[in-house]
């Protein structure tokens, strides 16, 4: 970074997804109410799997962590953003800015890593079901998720030192928050080399773990076809379903912001594709999750009947003789 071009000591502007003054309010009031569902939502989640002995089992475990990893992505980034609506002002300084970009860059291959593995979970269990809880032990299920957050750190480390070697003369960030790619875009120096990485680690930390998804599915789809009677292929597909309609919405989504960002260039329509995936899919994940699975359902509903019990439950007062 050249003399006289230090943006250590320089903020950044961070231009949201509009700057219309009138809709302010309207995208503030959005965002407050999708973060406070994600956060809920996903909680409630957690503290469903934790509490309920029957839902002990390495699909949830995997689904509990995967809450965790929404509610931190969408901490990251959603905060800032109604903090700066309140405001009115956009500044987010240089340190902030390299902050956010790196637990984003975190939770984000966390997030894809973790669907990944719970790919691999289901393909075990359909495919493999006498001998699922064998391979599927607790030990491997910690392995599959500290793996998961290794890789993802390790990324998300080696983007953030590459960004820090960047300089920047236009510190006009169009996007709501510091995301990897518009950091890279917006510098004015040599980027080649970020440019390698970042493609490199996409098609292996992204490609990878999607290939993986596509190669379990492609084995429970065969044999799920090999089952006889209908209620047997409905019974292997429900414990499924929810996974796979959580995958498409994610993967769907990120498609959706390159496919867009490739074909209008346009660092706006990117900022709004890129809110499907960093803001409503870890917000319908609970809802997805919990509304066509009977096991959380009662689960939710046993909680709520504990809830219910504590705050109904008035003890007795002694009166004094």
């Amino acid at each position: 970074m050249g003399p006289g071009n230090d943006t250590r000591f320089s903020n950044f502007l961070l231009l949201g997804l509009s700057d219309e003054p009138e809709l302010q309010p309207l995208i503030f009031g959005l965002f407050l109410s999708m973060y406070l569902i994600t956060v809920f939502g996903n909680l409630l989640l957690i503290l469903a799997v934790s509490s309920d002995s029957h839902l002990h089992t390495p699909m949830y475990f995997f689904l509990s962590n995967l809450s965790f990893v929404d509610i931190c992505f969408t901490s990251i980034t959603i905060p800032k953003m109604l903090v700066n609506i309140h405001t009115k002002s956009n500044v987010i300084t240089y340190a902030d800015c390299i902050t956010q970009m790196y637990f984003s860059t975190l939770f984000g291959g966390w997030d894809n890593f973790l669907l990944a593995v719970m790919a691999y979970d289901r393909f075990l269990a359909i495919c493999h079901p006498l001998q699922y809880m064998v391979i599927m032990n607790p030990r491997l299920c910690g392995q599959l998720v500290l793996a998961s957050w290794t890789l993802s750190v390790l990324n998300s480390l080696l983007q953030s030192f590459l960004v820090l070697r960047l300089s920047y003369t236009d510190l006009e960030i169009p996007h709501f928050f510091c995301d990897l790619n518009q950091m890279v875009k917006l510098a004015c120096s040599d980027t080649f080399l970020n440019d390698t990485v970042l493609y490199f680690s996409t098609g292996l930390l992204a490609g990878g773990p999607l290939a993986g998804i596509l190669y379990s599915y492609s084995k429970i789809v065969s044999s799920i076809c090999s089952i006889s009677s209908a209620q047997g292929k409905y019974k292997a597909f429900s414990t499924c379903a929810s996974h796979l309609s959580v995958v498409s919405l994610f993967y769907s989504s990120v498609l959706g912001v390159y496919l867009i960002s490739a074909a209008t260039h346009s660092s706006h329509s990117s900022a709004v594709a890129s809110m499907m995936y960093s803001v409503v899919t870890p917000m319908l994940n609970p809802f997805i999750y919990s509304l066509r699975n009977k096991d959380i359902k009662g689960a939710l509903k046993r909680m709520y009947r504990i809830i219910g019990i504590k705050w109904t439950t008035v003890p007795e007062v002694k009166k004094c003789p």
